[in-house]
């Protein structure tokens, strides 16, 4: 049973407590992890040799510090896994809106009421979710919601200083005292509040309406800004900046595999019944589709491209195959090519694009990028195989004509002429009699591959042929619904 009051407190601490920081306790179980290989950041991928260890010599050194990245690196993510480097719960003062320590207060409400109440000071326990505060910063932020603010009327009703503790209305700072202050986009803060940060930081202290308030509080400050705004929207000031020991630089992931975990593990694709399958193939699709974006010129690399794409991405193309699977009365839901098409407008709110960008569009600029990406995964998945049966089927007239909405029995159907189609799936080793979903996948995978290395050409209902008789751009006015056709 917890204690209720002071008194219990120290009977089953036994040992007078020594005055521990905040920066101690995350830099004593961080050590404790390190001696013992626990995980530390779960679900932080593809930082593990390069921002995590500075994040943790950051921690051990018991700094503050500011993460530096683009939209969409996972920054946020980053502070809020802070708390787990916490204890699991930490002894309070009830009813001080500060969490103070009951052995070691710091507002003079507190202190008093140690002295008054003694052995009897009702206590009670913060967890470590509840010691975490964060705080987005825009520039109409004030000093009172910060810091906090006198209450003039108090003071006179009392007979007490205008800057006693007890007139003050706390702030988000001072609530997140013994424990995690984050804000994020730091440049957007106004000066004046940046100024009250690092007093509190370095000595300690602020000043309200020009009263100068002692508040020796004790902080973990963290924060976040987009490399791009620490100059363009705002700009921290010097004095606080060099008060920041470490600056962590984040990135986008470096390798493709582990951008496809991280939208794994953010998208949602478990839809219950349904049971969505994102085969390997398309899921590597849509992550060149950010991949590529990122290098693409068209669109501000100041802005970059966020790892939301692939993940809203996915999540669109997934539930346009729910919905096919549902028409159409099918068990199995497996994801197509066609679906990421019918995805476009989970990718365009997502690009900021350059003037040239503008000028084609966004929708058409997403389209380009699709292809782009299925050519990459096309050209991993078969760098040497040969497809000149089904080039050759379509040569001779052949034609398939499908939607995106098409249903599995029917486009097999349609599939069936084709020479060379079998291979393909031995090849894959799909059998299209125990997986028929997956088999449509596939080789309309093999067909826009086709079209993106330009051994077939297709038409605005999507019509396949060999020669490109048409200029290129008309190929991408396609809308995700229309008629699929391949000739």
């Amino acid at each position: 049973m917890k204690p209720v009051t002071l008194g219990e407190l120290k009977r089953k601490q036994g040992v007078p407590p020594k005055l521990r920081s905040v920066k101690d306790e995350i830099r004593e179980n961080l050590l404790e992890r390190l001696r013992c290989r626990k995980e530390l950041f779960p679900g932080i991928v593809g930082y593990e040799d390069s921002v995590v260890p500075s994040l943790l010599n950051a921690l051990l050194s018991k700094h503050n510090f500011i993460l530096l990245g683009l939209r969409g690196q996972a920054k946020s993510r980053i502070l809020r896994a802070l708390t787990t480097l916490l204890d699991d719960e930490i002894p309070v003062i009830k009813g001080c809106e500060i969490n103070d320590d009951p052995f070691f207060p710091i507002c003079s409400a507190c202190r008093r009421r140690v002295g008054e109440e003694g052995d009897d000071l009702p206590i009670g326990f913060l967890g470590r979710e509840e010691r975490y505060v964060e705080k987005l910063a825009t520039p109409d932020v004030t000093i009172a919601d910060i810091i906090g603010d006198l209450d003039p009327i108090k003071a006179a009703s009392k007979g007490r200083e205008l800057s006693a503790h007890e007139n003050i209305h706390f702030g988000l700072l001072p609530r997140a005292h013994r424990g995690i202050f984050a804000i994020n986009e730091l440049p957007d803060l106004a000066p004046k509040i940046q100024v009250g940060l690092f007093n509190i930081m370095q000595e300690g202290d602020v000043q309200i309406k020009g009263f100068p308030i002692r508040l020796p509080l004790d902080l973990l400050m963290v924060f976040s800004a987009n490399p791009e705004d620490y100059t363009a929207r705002g700009k921290i000031i010097t004095p606080l900046k060099d008060r920041i020991g470490s600056e962590i630089k984040t990135h986008y992931p470096l390798d493709i595999r582990d951008g496809i975990r991280i939208t794994r593990q953010e998208s949602w694709v478990d839809r219950g019944e349904t049971k969505p399958v994102v085969p390997e193939f398309v899921q590597e699709t849509i992550e060149a589709v950010a991949f590529l974006g990122r290098q693409d010129n068209r669109i501000d690399k100041r802005s970059g491209v966020s790892q939301r794409l692939p993940i809203s991405c996915t999540e669109n193309a997934v539930s346009n195959a729910e919905r096919r699977s549902l028409i159409n009365g099918e068990k199995r839901t497996v994801v197509r090519i066609a679906d990421i098409y019918a995805a476009v407008p989970a990718i365009t709110g997502k690009l900021e694009l350059e003037y040239e960008g503008e000028l084609k569009g966004s929708e058409q600029i997403a389209q380009e990028l699709i292809q782009a990406a299925i050519l990459k995964a096309f050209e991993k998945r078969f760098p040497s195989q040969n497809f000149d049966h089904i080039i050759q089927w379509f040569n001779l007239g052949g034609q398939v004509k499908t939607t995106d909405q098409t249903a599995t029995a029917e486009y097999l159907e349609k599939l069936e002429p084709i020479q060379g189609i079998g291979e393909i799936l031995q090849y894959l080793r799909i059998s299209k009699k125990e997986n028929p979903e997956m088999a449509v996948a596939a080789v309309e995978f093999v067909l826009e591959g086709l079209y993106a290395e330009k051994k077939l050409s297709r038409n605005e209902d999507r019509g396949y042929f060999k020669e490109m008789d048409k200029p290129e751009d008309e190929y991408f006015k396609d809308l995700p619904n229309r008629r699929r056709s391949f000739n």
